[in-house]
């Protein structure tokens, strides 16, 4: 049985004191416990930005990637090893903006990864610019009048693009959250999950004390039912989508992995699986090159 000590690594994170991604860290390490999965079992790769400095703080396979571009990696692992569990982290500035279309085209290929982003509405990383998810108004030092864009519902985004696993959580719901990623874990395909993860140092306006006032659960929303589309799209709109918890979720469409084998029958096997491995001269003769 795997414990929490053991996904741990010798970096200290060094989030701003307060960050809410100390909570999605922490979250993810009690998923990863409570389903059991080893260290060398997992893949966490990030893109640019200070949530995606998570992957150095976990000791896991890994990547850290350039800005916008984790999810075609990501995807890329899993193919070639399927084995992997892969999570994938990110920022909202780095997954709905320089990287958004790499966002959609994952969320429609399915791919079975889960895909993890920390939404604090502002790139912090650069200092406090405003991101695809600032709201209206948001005043910053590139901003001064107010942000006049209107914010992306990424929800809604997600949902009319395929996906079949959509949640939302606030890292302050520890119980909630790890929940949430341990469905997304074990959902096969694309998971999708935004987590509100407050910017203490650049965004004074979504502070810990706004998230809890303007926050609903949906647990709390009569006669929800998560398999429905035309009603998560609906309540989405309503609530203008701060909601949390299980969004939506469609358990009958295939893995693009599923899809791949029944396309390629026998043939369809993970590159880990079929390439000749190299011997441990090769492999120690390379390892002399980079010396």
């Amino acid at each position: 049985m795997t414990v929490a000590a053991d996904y741990k690594n010798d970096i200290r994170p060094n989030w701003c004191p307060g960050c809410g991604h100390y909570g999605v860290q922490a979250a993810i390490t009690d998923a990863l416990t409570e389903l059991n999965i080893a260290p060398e079992q997992m893949a966490l790769i990030s893109g640019i930005g200070c949530s995606s400095r998570i992957g150095g703080y976990f000791y896991t396979y890994g990547s850290h990637t350039t800005h916008g571009r984790a999810l075609p990696y990501a995807q890329g692992v899993k193919l070639a090893n399927d084995d992997l569990t892969v999570l994938v982290a990110g920022g909202d500035g780095d997954a709905y903006a320089i990287g958004v279309g790499h966002t959609v085209h994952a969320i429609k290929r399915n791919v079975n990864i889960t895909y993890i982003v920390m939404d604090n509405h502002v790139y912090g990383l650069t200092k406090g610019q405003t991101s695809p998810r600032s709201d209206i108004g948001f005043v910053t030092k590139t901003s001064p009048k107010g942000s006049f864009e209107t914010p992306l519902p990424i929800c809604e985004t997600a949902i009319a693009s395929g996906a079949t696993f959509v949640a939302q959580s606030y890292m302050i719901n520890r119980a909630e959250l790890v929940d949430l990623i341990k469905k997304g874990i074990q959902h096969d395909g694309f998971s999708f999950i935004n987590v509100f993860s407050p910017c203490v140092t650049y965004n004074k306006r979504n502070s810990y004390d706004w998230f809890k006032e303007h926050l609903t659960s949906l647990a709390d929303v009569d006669g929800y039912d998560s398999s429905d589309r035309s009603l998560a799209m609906a309540t989405l709109h309503k609530y203008d989508g701060l909601l949390t918890g299980l969004v939506y979720h469609e358990d009958n469409r295939g893995s693009f992995e599923e899809a791949m084998a029944s396309v390629n029958g026998a043939h369809a096997q993970a590159l880990v699986k079929t390439v000749e491995k190299p011997s441990a001269e090769l492999f120690a003769s390379l390892c002399q090159e980079f010396k």
